[in-house]
């Protein structure tokens, strides 16, 4: 079975900029047209994380967004998301399908062609695939892998394949010419001054561009 994979993931922060908490990020995104939410905190207070996540649940379920939890699996089914994206040293992902069941979904993260594969056997149902280009959003992302080896990807492994690291609105197209599913984004929507306008760019340069 083929799960709802979105086009459009943003990914919550409040590391990289603090005018805008996660809820807000994830109001102003789905009014912007993002299909996909995905809360990214890497540390902090568990309680707490399960209040924001919960809140921002709702806000997805009301609006037939997908809401993904990044690598804490606890919170993701404390709060009933609809997965988890999970990174090579997170939580494995065979582990995480026994917990979550098979209806939930499960991305994982690749930098290298082999990365992706593993993420195909262990049972992914999409692969985040980069840094693409060059980002200044993540401090551990590995060296920029480039358009080409994206299409190696996409032509390699039969799972949706989501372009992460450096992608906007100005080179959305050349991800998708390289065939693939979507985008994903942190500081092209947290850390501009109107996230919801932001991301409105980005889904139209999804919907002209493919």
């Amino acid at each position: 079975m083929m799960k709802q994979v979105g086009r459009l993931h943003v990914l919550t922060d409040t590391v990289l900029q603090a005018d805008f908490s996660h809820v807000e990020l994830t109001e102003l995104a789905i009014a912007g047209g993002a299909d996909t939410i995905q809360f990214r905190q890497k540390s902090g207070n568990t309680r707490e994380m399960i209040e924001v996540a919960r809140h921002m649940q709702k806000l997805c379920s009301a609006s037939d967004a997908v809401f993904i939890v990044n690598d804490r699996i606890d919170v993701a089914i404390a709060v009933g998301a609809d997965g988890v994206h999970l990174g090579q040293d997170d939580f494995p992902i065979p582990l995480a399908r026994e917990l979550l069941g098979e209806d939930r979904i499960i991305g994982g993260s690749a930098a290298t062609i082999d990365e992706a594969r593993r993420c195909l056997s262990e049972g992914a149902d999409y692969v985040g695939f980069g840094p693409v280009f060059p980002t200044t959003s993540k401090d551990d992302a590995g060296p920029v892998s480039g358009i080409d080896i994206l299409k190696q990807v996409v032509e390699e492994i039969p799972l949706p394949i989501i372009a992460i690291g450096g992608v906007g609105a100005e080179n959305t197209a050349e991800v998708l010419g390289a065939g693939a599913r979507g985008i994903a984004v942190i500081s092209a929507v947290c850390c501009q001054e109107n996230p919801e306008q932001a991301t409105r760019e980005l889904y139209e340069a999804l919907t002209n561009g493919g």
